[in-house]
């Protein structure tokens, strides 16, 4: 099958399965499986750090946010 039968094959799909196709596709891709062991360690660590500062009732403007979320995924 080409990659344009099945472009044509997704496109008829209704748009939930559309959805749940590109989140399968996506977790494949860039989901904690794609990483080796140190990178999930550290990107998990990276949201429990993003979580507890949630807890505690932190406030960022957009741009800090953008920076704290480089930060988080190591970018």
């Amino acid at each position: 099958m080409s990659i344009q039968q099945i472009e044509r094959a997704i496109e008829q799909l209704p748009a939930a399965e559309r959805n749940a196709l590109e989140s399968r596709l996506l977790t494949r891709r860039y989901g904690l499986s794609a990483l080796n062991e140190k990178e999930q360690a550290e990107l998990l660590a990276s949201l429990d750090e993003a979580e507890r500062e949630i807890d505690e009732g932190r406030s960022y403007t957009p741009d800090q946010v953008r920076q704290r979320l480089r930060g988080w995924f190591g970018k």
